[in-house]
């Protein structure tokens, strides 16, 4: 069983962040013991026939044997791959411990309660949350401009950041057996609006058809974020289908976060996603969302009639 070092794929520096990370890792467990995806997929030089499904069938079979999961989030916006993975582990009941070094909390209302994540489901279904959100205290100078001496304070926090992960992960209990998938309640769809946009229709219509009972996220409008969002995790995994509004700058967290679940437990899942923009990359197909989500998911639906059409098979 491995480690798996969860983290944003799109940029050299949270990459190499990762890199960092899994080689501290391994210093103490082993090199065969951590999976770091891009790295250990090879993905600059994978060939094969659809580029983006086998990248995803390499990491969901990489995640379904995993001992725990290093998650790294940061900002407002979390990568929504690594929440995919986030929530393929916890529903399986793997320990997941997510590194930050965001300055911010956040909350739904001014004056409301904060987490350490803009999705309250994040927090929940941590293990454990390494959190590091200052600058490392100011060292020596280094005598060649104020600017190199903020990137030493930055690097210092991360390894810092680094080491505290570490610690933790060395201290997680011995493995316990898969958690089962709990038996799905008949005719039951969970509905996950996109935080995003205003509600879209198409989920509204399951609300009108007599045969299926609706039960839809929560935790948003909760005055205990947290407690709701364990009620939603409960709801969503309980559920017959699962169905999310994927509409966003990218698949907002806890779409995201519900899709890996999904995909974990063998529940069928669909993103209501009207609109989208692809993205493309050397060799790969061009994907209309994070490839993880949209290999990771049943289908996409475009319109109230795909939705209705989905939740009526």
């Amino acid at each position: 069983m491995s480690y798996y070092v969860a983290h944003r794929l799109f940029a050299a520096h949270d990459r190499a962040l990762a890199a960092q990370l899994a080689h501290h890792l391994a210093r103490k467990l082993g090199e065969d013991h951590v999976f770091l995806p891009f790295c250990d997929t090879d993905e600059e030089n994978l060939v094969a026939d659809v580029k983006g499904r086998r990248l995803f069938e390499l990491d969901r079979d990489r995640l379904r044997r995993i001992r725990a999961l290093i998650a790294i989030v940061h900002g407002p916006s979390p990568d929504d791959g690594v929440c995919m993975e986030i929530g393929y582990a916890a529903a399986r009941g793997v320990p997941v411990i997510l590194l930050t070094t965001d300055f911010q909390d956040y909350s739904t209302a001014p004056d409301g309660p904060r987490t350490d994540f803009p999705d309250p489901l994040l927090d929940a279904l941590a293990t454990r949350t390494v959190r590091l959100p200052r600058l490392s205290a100011t060292t020596e100078p280094s005598g060649t401009s104020r600017f190199a001496d903020f990137a030493r304070r930055n690097q210092a926090q991360a390894r810092q950041a680094i080491d505290a992960c570490v610690d933790a992960t060395l201290q997680l209990p011995a493995p316990a057996a898969d958690t089962p998938a709990p038996s799905p309640s008949s005719n039951t769809v969970y509905t996950e609006p996109s935080p995003y946009v205003p509600p879209h229709h198409p989920l509204s219509v399951l609300t009108r058809n007599p045969h299926v009972t609706t039960i839809s996220q929560t935790r948003f409008e909760a005055p205990d974020p947290l407690t709701a969002a364990r009620r939603d995790w409960t709801a969503a995994l309980a559920s017959a289908r699962i169905l999310v509004d994927a509409s966003g700058p990218e698949t907002p967290p806890g779409a995201a976060l519900l899709i890996g679940a999904a995909c974990a437990i063998g529940r069928p899942a669909a993103a209501y996603l009207s609109r989208s923009s692809y993205t493309h990359a050397a060799g790969r197909e061009p994907n209309c969302r994070n490839l993880m989500i949209q290999y990771g998911v049943d289908a996409i639906l475009r319109s109230t009639e795909e939705v209705t059409t989905w939740i009526g098979r």
